[in-house]
């Protein structure tokens, strides 16, 4: 039998420093027996390791916030800016509202209202049960405001505030059917409460209410009978309007249901909001069911504007066979992201600004329009790439229900995240989920600038800044902007950085970063909003309670506006306040430090109102100043001055298309070069 000799000895080898496992593994030598009783065994091992580990990131977080707070120290810091004036409300303030010379407040009990000079309450309405969650208002004239409030249950009241006391007019979403109730999801007035949209759902679908405000006919009727103007009483009690009825007993013992609500409806005697529009969300496009081309242009009203794309000639077969090449090609992708297909989901929320006069409305001769009145809405709905415009001059005969199509209809190439309108309304801003935006003039009917975030980041809301007028010798013509301006657009984006885009008028846009991500996440922005009573101004919340006023000019924080040492601002990260231009001020819900015991108890009793007057702080040295100038809208002039305003604009917009022209066609040579080369190349290898 054979046996195996080896030529040397077997030796356990002595580890050598290469060949030493790592830390983390269980087996390892030891050189010094000694040190065996002082290793730990498992799983205290692995226990140490974790603690360890806990305290170095603890370490590493503690040293990052003291860089931060180095850093932050070594700034300027910006002037501090104490309230001018306090007051408290009732119950806990959930939103504000300011209109003329009174501030509205909703509350956990109804709704209150105050005197702008004094803080005085002068009316309240209390309503048990009933939390006012939002509010709209809006100034009709003659100490005459319009109110929309929306309650936890989604509920629309429409009131109308005269003579110190709120008057009810109507639920708008009130259904006898509690089964069937709808609930309000967003609420806008448009300028001069001429018209109001109420976007509603249920549990199975989205659409949108668009009413018409007959303010001039209420202002008439409260001047004929007095006692429609009394309003409600300023301490009217009722219950929920899902379980309290009032039962009134008849002389024969019988006890008939009544709601309160009704009867102070009852009591109003003004004339009801009139229903002009629904929209509801676009439907998905599916296959076509026309059997020829000639089928399809039937249906198609005139051809002059683009459509929502239903009527086409593309069959289910044909758009699955596109899905499967796209799916067999793309394979590795798509199980890498782990795409699976779903369905396409009705969309639940709409975007939609009410629009005045200008030239992408186009209104038939026949039709008065007015030029401080809206004549239109745009309307987006989530993850769409149509923006979508109504008239809103429709004659009453119109079935509302009916299903309603756009007058003009916009296609983008990305799904649009978010839109604004310019408080002028000239302008409208669109931001895709690409990171594009546009600015579009609607006067011209033109887009103004074209830009986008190079990194890509997801666009939060986007806010129209009043420029700054740069001096001119040649004065304006009547109507029109003053020379050459510069339309600022402040981009907050979902990452807490924000942005400022430039769009001249003449020449190219450019976008500035104003401030990156930040690295604490207390300093996280919830909110950005902007001071339209001084130019490139714009106030900033932070999650730190931190209310700031930058210049986008200069990218700096000047003044930082604070609460008293005794108050903090209630729940930064959805801040209560409300900034009013007409007025010169910010108001600001407070609440008061204590315990953590109590804090619930006093939050729930009663809020503070501040009130922070821009005129009290030498605000204006820290923006540039700004020539008043007249600006008219283009609908009272003669249609000379008109057109000549129209020439000059397109004048000066040339002047910048002059310049890139060049530009352009050197790249439409090259690429002109370019496909003949590969044209050749093509030939040349067809021959061989």
């Amino acid at each position: 039998m054979a046996v195996y000799i080896p030529k040397h000895p077997l030796e356990i080898p002595p580890p050598s420093e290469k060949d030493w496992p790592k830390d983390d593994e269980e087996d390892f030598f030891l050189q010094d027996p000694d040190r065996k009783r002082d290793v730990l065994p498992q799983p205290f091992r692995m226990m140490n390791k974790l603690v360890m580990l806990v305290f170095e990131n603890a370490m590493a977080i503690i040293e990052k916030r003291e860089m931060l707070q180095e850093a932050q120290n070594l700034k300027v810091q910006p002037t501090k800016c104490f309230p001018t004036a306090e007051f408290q409300v009732t119950g806990k303030a959930s939103c504000l509202a300011v209109s003329g010379k009174y501030i509205f407040v909703g509350l956990s009990v109804g709704l209150a209202a105050f005197e702008m000079s004094d803080c005085k309450e002068v009316c309240a309405w209390d309503a048990v049960k009933t939390e006012i969650c939002a509010i709209h208002a809006s100034d009709l004239g003659n100490e005459r405001h319009i109110l929309l409030a929306v309650d936890e249950m989604g509920l629309v009241w429409l009131f109308c505030f005269h003579k110190e006391s709120f008057l009810l007019i109507k639920i708008l979403n009130e259904v006898e059917d509690i089964s069937k109730q709808s609930t309000c999801v967003e609420v806008v007035v448009s300028p001069g409460g001429d018209y109001t949209g109420v976007l509603l759902q249920d549990s199975t679908k989205a659409w949108l209410e668009i009413y018409r405000l007959p303010k001039d006919s209420w202002l008439k009727e409260m001047e004929k009978s007095p006692g429609a103007a009394a309003g409600l009483a300023c301490r009217e009690r009722r219950s929920s309007w899902t379980s309290a009825k009032s039962l009134e007993l008849h002389g024969d013992g019988s006890a008939e249901m009544e709601s309160p609500v009704s009867a102070n409806k009852a009591n109003a005697k003004l004339s009801l909001p009139v229903l002009l529009l629904k929209v509801k969300p676009p439907k998905s496009i599916t296959g076509s069911s026309f059997k020829s081309p000639l089928d399809a242009l039937k249906k198609v009203d005139d051809g002059s504007m683009l459509g929502l794309g239903y009527n086409h000639l593309i069959k289910d077969s044909q758009w699955e066979q596109q899905e499967a090449v796209f799916r067999n090609t793309y394979r590795q992708y798509l199980e890498a992201e782990g795409e699976t297909a779903s369905k396409e989901e009705i969309p639940r929320h709409a975007t939609f600004h009410f629009l005045l006069p200008s030239q992408i409305l186009q209104v038939g001769p026949e039709m008065k329009v007015q030029p401080d009145v809206p004549a239109g809405i745009s309307v987006h709905w989530d993850g769409s790439h149509n923006l979508c415009l109504y008239l809103l001059n429709r004659p009453l005969k119109e079935k509302v229900d009916s299903d309603l199509k756009p007058d003009v209809v916009w296609p983008c190439a990305a799904p649009i995240a978010c839109s604004a309108v310019s408080s002028c309304s000239r302008y409208l801003a669109l931001a895709c989920e690409d990171a594009t935006i546009t600015i579009w003039d609607n006067h011209l009917g033109y887009p103004l600038s074209v830009t986008a975030i190079l990194e890509e980041r997801v666009t939060h809301s986007i806010h129209f800044l009043r420029s700054s007028v740069t001096a001119s010798d040649e004065m304006p013509c009547p109507g029109t902007d003053p020379a050459c301006p510069i339309v600022q657009l402040l981009v907050l984006c979902t990452d807490s950085s924000f942005y400022l885009v430039k769009a001249p008028r003449a020449g190219k846009s450019s976008i500035t970063l104003l401030a990156d991500r930040p690295e604490d996440p207390d300093l996280a922005v919830s909110a950005v909003v902007p001071v339209l009573t001084y130019p490139s101004a714009a106030l900033v919340f932070s999650w730190d309670g931190t209310v700031s006023l930058m210049n986008t000019a200069t990218s700096q924080i000047v003044y930082c506006f604070s609460t008293p040492p005794s108050h903090v601002v209630a729940s930064p990260w959805q801040p209560v306040f409300v900034v009013d231009s007409v007025n010169c001020c910010l108001l600001l819900r407070g609440d008061k430090q204590q315990l953590a015991g109590a804090l619930a108890q006093s939050r729930d009793s009663h809020s503070t109102i501040f009130l922070f007057d821009f005129n009290s702080y030498p605000l204006k040295e820290a923006f540039p100043k700004e020539s008043d100038l007249p600006l008219k809208s283009l609908q009272n002039l003669p249609w000379t001055e008109r057109c000549n305003i129209y020439l000059r604009d397109r004048q000066q917009s040339l002047l910048g298309l002059g310049e890139q022209l060049p530009e352009y066609w050197s790249r439409l040579q090259a690429q002109a070069a370019l496909m003949d080369k590969e044209r050749e190349k093509v030939k040349g290898q067809k021959k061989l």
